[in-house]
């Protein structure tokens, strides 16, 4: 594809390109134009104008990813803030979109931990309890769940044997 020589129309067909991939952060395309080496008023200019007819929304951004990544990688709250910190949304539009969020109470936490747990049960029928309890607890941690509800989870489910 032949590069757009005004500088503007190349940042837009950059942001474009990018936007046709995959839903972005005001963030990501602005670290994006900058690696391309777009000038910064003119990177600015042109989110702005992106901004502005719908294209670049970091609250619908973070929505979106918030219900699709617990939906399919099952996500606590820890986890969907870190991941939308990693993308470069700001924490007041997180916050935000958190609280838009009718399902991220603690129960359903909870409820989604436990369900996590017992889909990964079967697989480690044949290991000592100890070790189940361990790989649940650390993949539990590393989907973000907090380590009260991890630790009650696995006791519940693992160690009083409710699952064996």
């Amino acid at each position: 594809m032949k590069e757009a020589a005004d500088p503007v129309a190349r940042a837009r067909e950059i942001c474009l390109r990018q936007l046709e991939a995959r839903p972005r952060s005001h963030a990501e395309l602005a670290a994006t134009l900058a690696r391309r080496g777009v000038d910064p008023d003119t990177a600015q200019a042109v989110l702005a104008r992106l901004a502005e007819v719908g294209l670049v929304d970091d609250r619908a951004f973070a929505t979106a990813l918030i219900s699709s990544a617990r939906a399919n990688r099952g996500l606590g709250r820890h986890g969907l803030v870190h991941e939308l910190r990693r993308r470069g949304v700001d924490a007041d539009v997180i916050a935000a979109a958190l609280a838009d969020q009718d399902d991220l109470d603690t129960h359903d936490e909870e409820a989604a931990a436990r369900e996590l747990v017992r889909r990964r049960m079967p697989a480690m029928a044949g290991l000592p309890a100890q070790v189940r309890t361990r790989r649940l607890a650390a993949l539990l941690g590393r989907r973000g769940y907090p380590s009260d509800l991890v630790v009650r989870v696995i006791t519940e489910e693992v160690v009083d044997g409710s699952l064996d």
